[in-house]
């Protein structure tokens, strides 16, 4: 069962904030395309990609980006002014469509018709088939309360050219951010970082898209004994092909040659981390996984490869 990741690189240099792939036969050994060299490349906005996420529609599939360029912001000794971000970043989402993952539409912002976001940060979308729409949510701050507080905001399509106006989809009383949401059977699972009070990742399920969310405290007490949870975040998850459920945490805690994502695998004792579960070739930043038919493998192969 072949796989396509999405993700950004971690560099100074404005190259690393774009869409690069990787390709995997088994979901365990990854390949570089291109090269490594980026797949997609902003023009538009900030002309930075942060954050990516794919999706497979009825009509092909979509990339969704932060548009954000955090390299181009950085002062000269390499400070980087987060609170201003976070108030004053992008208020746009970026968006290519595409029926083949080879050949792509025009770049587009989307602007979801609201300018009280601080700025709208690692969007994902989940299909809720209850109500036959494409749920994509996100991370903003909001200017009613000088943007002092993240939270998790959605808007809802089903083509991807008409959005809805966005609304609250969770909050608490601490910040949050980066929702990873996969529906499995009848159960959706999410999967999100709590900035503070704690500052790790945790993990809830409903049986609607919409919630309540019961969450996991046994998660909870897994990602508490890790030496820095709060130096992880991004979550994505994939199904190997022996069906064996990995999540991974994109560990931003160190030099930025060793940051990347990290697997977790659900043993009897509970979510462990095991980095000998996968080989990238380099840090792979804050993406998303797609299982690809043997033909989809093959085409982007003759193409990247």
């Amino acid at each position: 069962m072949p796989y396509l990741f999405v993700h950004f690189k971690e560099k100074t240099t404005p190259d690393g904030e774009q869409v690069y792939f990787g390709l995997s036969r088994d979901g365990r050994v990854w390949q570089q395309t291109l090269g490594g060299q980026p797949v997609l490349t902003a023009r538009l906005g900030e002309q930075g990609c942060r954050d990516i996420e794919v999706v497979r529609t009825e009509t092909g599939f979509v990339i969704l980006t932060t548009d954000l360029a955090i390299a181009r912001r950085a002062a000269r000794d390499g400070h980087i002014d987060w609170k201003q971000i976070n108030s004053h970043g992008s208020k746009c989402l970026r968006m290519w469509k595409t029926p083949d993952l080879v050949h792509f539409s025009e770049e587009r912002l989307i602007h979801f018709g609201r300018d009280d976001f601080g700025c709208l940060w690692a969007p994902e979308v989940v299909y809720d088939d209850r109500r036959d729409s494409y749920v994509i949510h996100w991370g903003s701050t909001l200017a009613q309360d000088d943007y002092r507080h993240m939270s998790i905001f959605y808007t809802t399509t089903r083509d991807f050219e008409r959005f809805a106006l966005p609304k609250l989809f969770f909050t608490k009383d601490c910040e949050i951010l980066d929702t990873h949401i996969r529906r499995i059977g009848d159960r959706y699972h999410m999967f999100y970082k709590n900035a503070h009070d704690p500052s790790m990742n945790l993990y809830a399920t409903s049986s609607d898209v919409y919630g309540p969310w019961l969450h996991d405290e046994g998660f909870a007490a897994d990602m508490a004994l890790l030496d820095a949870p709060g130096a992880y975040e991004g979550p994505t998850t994939i199904t190997l092909p022996d069906g064996q459920r990995v999540l991974l945490l994109d560990f931003f805690g160190c030099e930025k040659e060793k940051m990347g994502y990290v697997p977790f695998r659900q043993t009897p004792q509970g979510w462990r981390m095991d980095k000998s579960m996968m080989t990238f070739p380099y840090g792979y930043k804050h993406g998303g996984v797609l299982t690809l038919t043997e033909n989809e493998y093959e085409r982007l192969a003759e193409a990247y490869l």
